[in-house]
Formats: structure tokens, sequence, C-alpha cells
């Protein structure tokens, strides 16, 4: 086993690994950029080495800097997370041509599914199925597929990922404007403006496969997870088991993710990502070769450390358990936190962080990079935490998540925190009725500020009542501990009366 592994990431996926290292009694390196150097990783870490300016281009983004780093403080392994390096072949490469072992899939394993047409063959030819598609070399080109597949269609970058590079078309004189955006954000991105056309999905859920593979040839899969709710492309809300799927076509995509991954002779973990259909057939959308930004939801209902295997697996080890091995056990529902503003497209709200206080109890999880005082850098990911909740069942999970949101306590910036609030309180969303266009069908009830949900518009002063609750609440987070002396209630209890008479 490794004795010191440096971690090449920030945030709260640093501290994430960094946590399950300590846990092992291994060594852990951080790296940091000039405006990270008090960033919570830094701290958490036993050593930490600079590597560059804030841009992730000029310190994040730069391998020889990161492997040098491990090459300094003797570190054996390199854990890329998530992001950044972790899905970049030459990068691992280069960890192996350095003596260094790469925490993650081969680099063969990573370039053949790095590529979305590429991969999209390959598992077509492993019997995985796929969306119907075309690769396109010119826009007369895509015009002939486009009309042989039939609009509605995908307009997609080949290297993409996230939602860049991305456009959905519903009519032909859409294309032409879509084919040079779409190339200009994917070349932008990525540095390849290659594009491909795949037949639009209506309406279908996102629901991908975790797999875990060894350096033996044993590969499991530890069950799916729904990822449907989703901005821009960009998943913001995640839930196991998926509402809208049976035991059964969770096992059929299971097999087919196994199958998938023996394809490319993975190991390590990764992700294969399906796009359900409401008819209940799925289609293969892309393998991501890494950990998952999700991935607690997973390690809730399975009580499987991720990483820990993944360190494991690395060191050559066989994996800890067989598929008929790998149980599950209730409901878990993970809400990413953001500084962002919801009510404007959400855009990205940086800033200090003035005061933090999280949530806790039973069955609640909270991944944070960050802390009172600290600052969401303009230059990166606005991401806060992930906030992640078990229960035995789906209904008592959706009521966790909405407790522990009321617990939490963020001011200095913007942040989603009321638009989850609002979704966890949805009908539709409670009844498990929901796609991937579930955000932007109810806009309206979700992100707007000043929204009051029917049936509530003759109680105005319940809402002002919480957010009386909830400006005491930051006021106990920053030491200033108040109570109503008229009333002699603590903001604890206000905040839950509020609550109870707006559900």
């Amino acid at each position: 086993m490794f004795s010191k592994i440096l971690v090449a990431n920030r945030g709260e996926i640093a501290c994430r690994i960094i946590r399950t290292l300590r846990e092992m009694g291994i060594g852990s390196v951080a790296v940091y950029s000039d405006v990270d150097r008090a960033a919570l990783h830094v701290r958490m870490a036993d050593e930490a080495v600079p590597i560059g300016e804030a841009p992730a281009a000029s310190s994040y983004l730069v391998a020889e800097r990161i492997i040098d780093a491990a090459r300094k403080t003797g570190a054996q392994a390199i854990h890329p997370g998530y992001g950044f390096l972790s899905e970049n072949a030459p990068f691992a490469q280069a960890c192996a041509d350095a003596g260094i072992v790469f925490i993650g899939p081969r680099p063969s394993s990573i370039f053949a599914m790095g590529s979305k047409t590429a991969a999209r063959d390959l598992m077509s030819r492993a019997g995985v199925p796929i969306v119907p598609g075309a690769n396109c070399s010119s826009l007369d080109d895509a015009r002939a597929h486009a009309q042989t597949l039939g609009y509605p269609v995908m307009l997609k970058a080949a290297a993409g990922g996230g939602g860049k590079g991305m456009r959905l078309l519903h009519r032909p004189e859409e294309l032409a404007s879509a084919w040079d955006r779409a190339r200009s954000e994917a070349l932008k991105a990525f540095g390849d403006d290659t594009v491909y056309l795949e037949k639009a999905i209506i309406q279908p859920r996102h629901v991908e496969i975790q797999v875990l593979g060894d350096q033996h040839g044993n590969v499991v899969h530890l069950f799916e997870r729904d990822c449907s709710i989703q901005r821009r492309h960009q998943k913001v809300v995640e839930e196991t088991p998926c509402p809208g799927a049976s035991a059964d076509l969770i096992a059929r995509m299971g097999e087919i993710a196994v199958r998938g991954a023996r394809a490319v002779s993975y190991h390590s973990a990764g992700t294969f990502e399906f796009l359900l259909s409401p008819d209940g057939q799925f289609y293969f959308l892309e393998m991501n070769t890494r950990l998952q930004v999700e991935h607690p939801i997973t390690e809730w209902i399975t009580g499987v450390d991720l990483v820990r295997e993944m360190i494991r697996v690395a060191a050559g080890k066989k994996l800890s358990w067989s598929q008929d091995q790998v149980v599950r056990r209730g409901a878990a529902i993970e809400c990413r936190i953001y500084a962002e503003d919801p009510s404007r497209n959400f855009m990205p709200s940086p800033g200090k962080i003035q005061c933090l206080r999280t949530p806790s109890g039973p069955g609640v999880r909270d991944d944070g990079g960050v802390y009172s005082g600290c600052t969401i850098s303009s230059f990166y990911d606005p991401l806060v935490s992930k906030l992640s909740v078990y229960a035995p069942t789906r209904e008592q999970a959706v009521q966790r998540m909405r407790r522990a949101l009321g617990e939490y306590v963020v001011s200095g910036i913007r942040t989603n925190l009321v638009f989850h609030d609002r979704l966890m309180a949805h009908p539709d969303f409670v009844a498990g009725r929901y796609d991937t266009g579930f955000i932007e069908r109810n806009k309206d009830s979700l992100l707007v500020d000043g929204y009051v949900p029917p049936g509530e518009q003759h109680a105005p002063a319940v809402a002002v009542a919480l957010a009386a609750a909830r400006l005491e609440l930051a006021g106990v987070a920053s030491g200033r501990q108040q109570t109503d002396q008229q009333s002699g209630l603590s903001p604890w209890t206000a905040s839950h009366r509020a609550r109870t008479l707006r559900s």
C-alpha cells in the first residue's frame, strides 16, 4: 500500500479524498494555486505545494508541475479527483512514465472513452445500446444526417461534457447557426471543434450506473443514480434509487455497463451514463472515466467508500466483494449547493463567505471545501458543498433533505438553497415525476424571486417569519446568539413553526 498520495485537485473533492487517506493512514499532499493558499484542502493536508497562478490553465491543469510536486514530496501516487486532469490520458501516461501511480483507469481506457464518437462506436460493437446518430464532417453532412434521423436532433461536441457544445434542434432552419456556435464553443472549451448528431430522446431521465473494476479482471456495478434534475445540461440534484425504474431494468442496465467496462479492460471507478426514455428503453450516452461528483449517494446505499476502493485497486489489490455481495439499502439524495443566483439564470455569485453553518444530525452528510471567512473564487466552479441525506425510504429522504436545507446557513454570497427547498416541496418531485426538462418547465415556481406557491398567497406573514428566523439563525452562527424577547422562542423553534405552516 502507498505511504503518501498527492491529491491533484481542490475544493470539496480534495477534502473528501484527504479524509479517506487519513483513515487509511496514508500521508496526503495538497497542491494549490495562488488564490487557494488559505483553502480548506490546503489546511487539511499533511503537506502542500504551490503550483502556479489562479487560472486553472496556469496551475491545476499543468501536468508537469503536479508531477514535479509529487516527486519533490515523495508521493508514490496521484489521485486526480474529478475535473481538471482526471480524464486526461496523456497525464495518466505521464504519471506512469515518471514512476508514479495514477489512481484511475489505464491511459488506454481513458483514451478509448474520451471521444464521444469513438466511445459510441466502441460501445455499439460491445452490444451496448446507443442513441441513433451520425458523425458529421461538414454542415451539409449534418443536414443530410439530420434529415435521415428526423427532428428533433441533438448536436454535441465529440470531446465535450457538462453541456458545452450542445444544442437541441427542433427544425432544419436552426441547424446552420447552431453548427457554428457549437463548434466554436467546443473548440474554446476542449480544443476540438468536432461535433456529431444524435436523435433527441424527448423527456428522458438521465440515469447512470456506477462501475468499479480491479486489475485482475473483476468488474461490478453499484446500482444507479438518477441525475435528471439539471440546468443547462448540468446536474443539480441526484438520487438513488431512480424513481422511474424497476429493479429488473436497473439490473439490465448494470449488466450492460459491466459489459461496456470489460470491453475497454476498465479498472478503478467509472460511470456509464444512459438516457432512459419514457417507454423504458435506455441508450448509452457516455462514460466518465473518473470519480463522479455525486458518488456520496452510492456510498450511502451500499456502504462502500469509493475513494478507498480506488486506492486499493491502484495498489494492485482485488475488489473487496463480488457482484452478489453488493447490497443496496434505503434511499439517498444529493443537492449541489452552489454560490449562484437561480433567479438570474444560475449566474455565479463568487465572494467572501461571512457566515457558514452546515446541517448535521441523523443521515446527513455535507461534503464541503469552504469555511466562514473564505472566498469563493471566480476562477473555478462555484460549488460550496454537496449536501446528501440517507433514509430507509425515498419519502423519508425527501423529508430529511428539507430539514437539512432548513438548517443550512450561508451569508455573504448568493446560493441556490431556496431553489433546492422549493424543489423538495414540489409535488411532482415529491411524487418522483420528473425528467431532464423539469427545471425549465417549472422555472416560474422554482427560480423566480418572491414566488409564493398556489394556496399560500393568503399567508405572507409566514414568509416574513421564515425570513426573520433565517436571519436570526445567521446571527447564531456568527456568535450573536439572540432570541425573541417577547415570545421567548429561539430562532430554531421559529424556523420550525414557519416551515410547518408553509407545509
